[in-house]
């Protein structure tokens, strides 16, 4: 065997053990898998695929899709002046205005609705990975068992489009970046079985890679490696604390990914496939990159796919400084391959019945930290009066009101739901939402009914806490 054959080893059975661990982390012994909701009839659906495109690290609802008034930037401003650092412009719908460097999205407005009036929970201390394990398990953490991501409940309730290709995918986050345990906890199954978990792929531009052997590893090596993680997998003393359930769910998980290995349907993952002027249409990194392999998976029978611009502390929308300057370049990532990919996918006629949600986990405002009445510890060293460009922007965690956007999966065409206020504070003030709604609505256009549960522990664990969520269904054609 030579080096390469002995690095490839070393580092496969590395990572599969460590996929070992991650699973059996999940593992709930007591878990009873029997769904106590009881269904009269089946649910009309009016979609069967989910893109979510996450805006990471708090995206300012009065620097993007809900501005308000200008003032530009000049030495000796006074932050409480400071509402939206981008002048308004119009869209393609009558009267709906985004902030500058938001054309492309706002050109597709007519394919789409607005929700003006999200509300983010009060979690006490702001803490990104806090919200966003809110925003995509519609828990609060910490929770007794572990919450299945959304991807997850619509993989278990729905399973696959196609037997191949995985029916959670997630894109664009790295979990070798600050806070990567607390974005771990949130992308998972949970309860669910490792089966209904993310299939993850950390960068776009090489998804194919992630459907291959390590490099310097033969075929036929990989295949008695995959035999011999099998027997691993099978028996490890890892597992021995955890349901049979959850062990066949794993194994059930490898042999997924076995198939996807081994298929022709793998170069869904291949962009190359791609024209240059199409590749060139959505590259502007690794999120573009990722809005172009989420439309190749939602016209190859991917389920739900998510495309992160990628927290990371102090990076992209997490804007504690600088923020004029970094929501323009954010706006630059996202614009183009967004509405691209909404354009493409109507185009084909996969956009009717492909739910695509755009969201953050909060927004972002120049002086308030929290919301009115619940403001919580200051962050951020913000000055009363600006005298350097870097905090000319939007810097403190806003919680109060938020915008999330939608398109396809029988959502309304130019809908505009929800206002928040004018002046400062910027909140929700007409039609406030919260994560249940979001997740009750995503579930209603799928047909998933609003009682599903599972008895857990000796409780039912329902979609949504307690099984209360609503959908909007103002939303709805």
């Amino acid at each position: 065997m030579n080096a390469v054959d002995n690095k490839s080893r070393r580092e496969f059975i590395k990572k599969m053990t460590a996929a070992s661990l991650s699973a059996a982390a999940t593992t709930i012994p007591t878990a009873n898998f029997l769904s106590s909701c009881s269904r009269t009839e089946a649910l009309a659906s009016k979609a069967d695929t989910v893109i979510l495109l996450w805006m990471a690290g708090g995206m300012a609802h009065t620097e993007t899709f809900d501005p308000k008034a200008y003032v530009p930037y000049e030495k000796g401003v006074e932050s409480k002046r400071v509402l939206s650092t981008f002048p308004k412009s119009p869209t393609i719908v009558d009267g709906l205005h985004f902030s500058e460097g938001l054309e492309g999205i706002g050109s597709v407005m007519d394919k789409g609705a607005i929700i003006r009036s999200y509300k983010s929970a009060d979690l006490g201390h702001i803490l990104h990975t806090r919200h966003q394990y809110h925003w995509h398990t519609c828990y609060e953490p910490p929770q007794s068992v572990q919450a299945p991501h959304i991807g997850a409940w619509i993989a278990k309730e729905l399973g696959p489009l196609n037997d191949v290709i995985p029916p959670f995918i997630a894109m664009g986050q790295r979990f070798t970046v600050g806070e990567a345990e607390e974005l771990k906890a949130f992308h998972s199954a949970g309860f669910l079985g490792t089966e209904f978990g993310p299939f993850l792929i950390p960068d776009p531009s090489t998804g194919l890679d992630s459907v291959r052997p390590p490099k310097g590893m033969t075929m036929k090596r990989f295949e008695a490696r995959y035999k011999l993680y099998k027997e691993l997998a099978n028996n490890s003393r890892v597992l021995e604390n955890g349901s049979d359930y959850q062990r066949e769910s794993l194994m059930r998980s490898m042999e997924q990914s076995y198939r996807l290995l081994n298929s022709p349907e793998a170069k869904v993952f291949d962009l190359s496939e791609e024209s240059k002027e199409t590749y060139d249409t959505y590259n502007t990194g690794r999120f573009g990159l990722g809005c172009l392999l989420a439309k190749r998976l939602a016209m190859n029978g991917g389920r739900f796919i998510s495309v992160s611009t990628e927290y990371e502390p102090f990076l992209g929308w997490d804007t504690h400084e600088n923020g004029h300057l970094r929501a323009a370049k954010m706006k630059e990532l996202i614009d183009r391959p967004i509405a691209q990919l909404i354009k493409d996918l109507a185009e084909s006629g996969h956009l009717d019945h492909t739910l695509i949600i755009l969201a953050s986990e909060f927004s972002r405002d120049a002086i308030m930290e929290g919301r009115p009445g619940l403001k919580v510890k200051d962050q951020v060293n913000q000055p009363d009066v600006i005298e350097d460009e870097k905090f000319y922007g939007m810097h403190r965690h806003f919680t109060d009101g938020s915008s999330v956007l939608m398109w396809g999966g029988g959502i309304k065409k130019g809908l505009v739901y929800g206002k928040t206020a004018d002046e400062r504070p910027c909140s929700s003030i007409e039609n406030p939402v919260v994560i249940d709604q979001i997740h009750q609505s995503v579930y209603h256009a799928l047909g998933i009914d609003s009682q599903t549960n599972y008895t857990i522990e000796g409780r039912p664990f329902y979609t949504t806490p307690d099984g209360h969520g609503k959908p909007i269904l103002d939303l709805f054609t």
